[in-house]
Parts: structure tokens; sequence; C-alpha cells
């Protein structure tokens, strides 16, 4: 697969109409190389899934400019495959039939485009649920799914917008280990929104920071361990550090707790301070 270098210049995005519009997202200037797991990290409401939506090609910028290799972003693209928090498989398709669905509307003959689809969902650990109805795949194995289905285009760029938010604990850390096991292999550019520390910490090359609304980038914070030195958890000192500067960033107004000694009294009491 291939992957692109994406860009944003002086990026705002204004929603709603007249009385009702507002600012959703401010002056955003970032650059993500080719091939980099970059994680946008923000409260919610931030304006994260509406800068996807702009990078998806759904939402046109109201100023600034969105760069896919040096081109303006302008309508969607199977090039920027998109993965959303619920997938988006058709009821009525089986598994095979979804996953094989974008490369129909590209022209592929039956087999051709069968054989490319079930390559993915080996991929993704699906191969002998082909025949099957979606509605037959647990939460876990849906996203599978939706994965190969976009996967399955070979995307310069794959955006995802908090993919799995909506599974359970367990489930979500084998997909975030499936999801890096895939993009090992094909080293697409991935842009993947959360609201979760641990996990942008987890998964990123560099995580970036958006304010509250309107939003605004506040850092770009470049992950310094191997994948392989990163646990569930986040005990290595580094990636402590780190998450405690994205609480700081997140939540300025969060002020650590005094110090206590083991009688939970502070640790410059002395007896002299007793109020008589």
């Amino acid at each position: 697969m291939s992957h692109s270098h994406l860009r944003s210049e002086q990026v705002s995005i204004r929603l709603g109409e007249g009385e009702q519009a507002f600012d959703a997202v401010l002056g955003l200037d970032f650059s993500i190389e080719p091939g980099q797991f970059v994680c946008i990290l923000g409260p919610s409401g931030c304006g994260k899934s509406t800068l996807l939506g702009a990078l998806a090609g759904h939402l046109a910028p109201s100023q600034g400019v969105l760069y896919l290799d040096g081109e303006p972003i302008v309508g969607p693209s199977p090039q920027r495959g998109m993965v959303f928090q619920h997938h988006t498989l058709l009821p009525w398709r089986r598994v095979l039939d979804n996953v094989a669905f974008g490369l129909k509307m590209q022209g592929l003959g039956r087999a051709e485009r069968q054989a490319q689809a079930r390559e993915m969902l080996d991929w993704v650990g699906l191969a002998e649920f082909a025949r099957h109805w979606p509605r037959q795949l647990s939460g876990g194995m849906q996203q599978r799914a939706e994965i190969a289905r976009v996967l399955v285009n070979r995307p310069r760029v794959l955006l995802m917008d908090e993919p799995f938010g909506a599974l359970d604990a367990l489930t979500r850390a084998r997909m975030q280990q499936l999801l890096l096991g895939i993009w090992a292999r094909v080293r697409t550019t991935v842009v993947f929104v959360t609201h979760d520390i641990d996990e942008a910490l987890l998964l990123g090359d560099r995580v970036l920071v958006m304010s509250t609304r309107p939003g605004r980038l506040i850092a770009d914070l470049p992950v310094p361990l191997m994948r392989s030195e990163r646990q569930p958890g986040l005990e290595h000192p580094a990636l402590a550090a780190l998450k405690r500067q994205c609480l700081a960033l997140l939540h300025p107004e969060h002020r650590p707790l005094p110090r206590l000694t083991p009688l939970g009294l502070p640790p410059d009491f002395t007896p002299s301070k007793i109020a008589l």
C-alpha cells in the first residue's frame, strides 16, 4: 500500500448557519509524514471528529487548506479510508460482500474482488466468518470487518474516529494490538482520533493535543518509546510523564493535591499550628 503526507495550513471549520453557526476548530497547523501513526487527543466536543471529516473530504474548511501530497483535499476518496466508532456494514450483505463492496464500485470483477476481500479478512482474523451476516458477529468482530472493508481499497491514509470507543476494555486492548499489527504490515499513514490518553500513548508515534472548543492545536508530543516498550498502565517513566503532561494540557484547572504524611497531615505541620 502507498502512504502519503498530510498537511494542514491555518485550517478553521465553522459549522451551522446564521445565529446557530459556531467555530468548531481554529487555525490548525500541522504536518503528518508518510507512514506515521498520529493520534489526535482532546476532550469531547473539541472538533476532533470535525477535523477528521474534513480530512476525509466530507467537510470543507471555512479558512485554510488541507493537503494530501501537496494537492488540496477536495471531496471524498477511497484513497482516504474512514473507520467510524460504529460500523457501517450493510446488514443485507454477508461479511465477504461487505468487504468487497468498495471494489465492486470500482468495477473489479467478482472473482478478483472476492479474492482481495478474503485476503483482508484473513489479515483481521475473520477468514472463517466470510459467509456470516454482520448481525452474527460480536462488536469487536464487526469492527475488524469494518477495518478490512476500508483496507481492501489500499488507502494512502487511514482515518479512524474513536473506532474502539464502544468496545469493552478487553476487546479494545485486543483491537489496539490487531491494528498495530496491520499497520506494521502496510505502513499507511494513520490519523487516529481519541479522547483516551492511554490509548493515544500506546498507539501513536505522535500525539496532537487539542483544546476545548473551538479546537486549537496546543501540543505536538512525540512518543519516544518503541511500541514493544509500551505496556497498558503506562508504567514506564517516560510514558507516565507524558500522561501527566497530557492531563495538565487537557485539564489546566487541575492542581495536584498537597502531599500528606503517613498520618494524613501536611509535611510542614507542627503542633504550634493547632488552633487553641
